[in-house]
């Protein structure tokens, strides 16, 4: 499969001297959804590279990351196992519940030690036991690659101004490696106090010279933590443009730019790329009918 998005013009955003799109990342595919196939791609190759018939990974009770694993595992004859940021005495999320439904065995390995027990299995990671490791939302040198396929260049060359959301920088980092000269890129924060970020994602940047920047003010509070404005400004688009955001992602991004535009951020005459980045997973934690779609 290579997908081919479409990129959609926003005439809600106004402005008529900015030209403002939307690259639909979310179109691509009903699970594997967004940058989560790009991010997984060159991983599947290198599991099957070394012989391995499992792929393991670790996220969220509401992970988009593991989801999209366990669907693009079982599709390929694979099996997963999904290391959970969570409690296994917690009742299942409808996310979790599906990614059990794709094949993937979960493994519940709390939140006050997640991040210790991910890097220890990370250290030992061997592919020779036939286990294929992912950091959490594909983060890596692997992943990047992945991402950078995401600028076409026949497609989005023209555009002087690329933008997304970030989490683990990864896209991101992807972005910056396959970006042209001229183009600035970037990055909208979902976590709070993120002091390390940008260490992280220069560590996966090829040219060190190109420039990127970070705007950190726009995360709502934290990662997943949301804001009755969020979600209203999240309904009022989807009534304008019948566009679906999520409240950890694309709708802070959304917002953000919305927001940087009516402050006269960009150049006048900008032709402004923004990356929906797919992933609605996040949504199913809020009440029902929060949201109208």
């Amino acid at each position: 499969m290579t997908p081919k998005p479409s990129i959609q013009s926003i005439p809600s955003f106004g402005k008529n001297y900015y030209q403002m799109s939307l690259l639909r990342l979310d179109q691509i595919h009903p699970i594997v959804s967004g940058n989560k196939w790009y991010k997984l791609k060159y991983h599947l190759q290198e599991a099957f590279n070394h012989a391995c018939t499992t792929i393991a990974s670790f996220g969220g009770p509401y992970s988009n990351h593991l989801v999209a694993l366990a669907y693009a595992a079982q599709e390929n004859k694979l099996k997963s196992i999904g290391y959970v940021r969570a409690n296994n005495n917690e009742p299942l999320t409808p996310s979790l519940q599906d990614a059990l439904s794709f094949g993937m065995q979960l493994v519940f390995i709390g939140r006050t030690h997640f991040q210790e027990t991910k890097n220890e299995l990370l250290q030992k990671n061997n592919t020779s036991s036939g286990i294929y490791f992912i950091d959490e939302g594909g983060y890596g040198a692997i992943g990047a690659k992945g991402a950078a396929d995401i600028l076409d260049s026949k497609n989005t060359a023209t555009f002087d101004t690329v933008i997304c959301a970030v989490g683990t920088g990864t896209m991101l980092a992807g972005i910056i490696n396959a970006s042209a000269p001229h183009q600035q890129i970037i990055g909208i924060p979902v976590l709070k106090n993120e002091n390390s970020l940008a260490e992280e994602i220069n560590n996966l940047v090829i040219n060190k010279q190109t420039p990127w920047t970070l705007l950190h003010q726009f995360h709502q509070g934290g990662y997943a933590k949301t804001t009755p404005a969020l979600i209203q400004w999240m309904n009022e688009f989807w009534d304008s443009e019948k566009i679906p955001t999520d409240i950890v992602y694309t709708g802070k991004l959304l917002f953000a730019v919305k927001e940087l535009m009516q402050a006269d951020y960009f150049k006048p005459h900008s032709k402004i790329l923004i990356i929906h980045s797919g992933g609605l997973q996040g949504n199913r934690s809020l009440p029902k009918n929060t949201l109208l779609f």
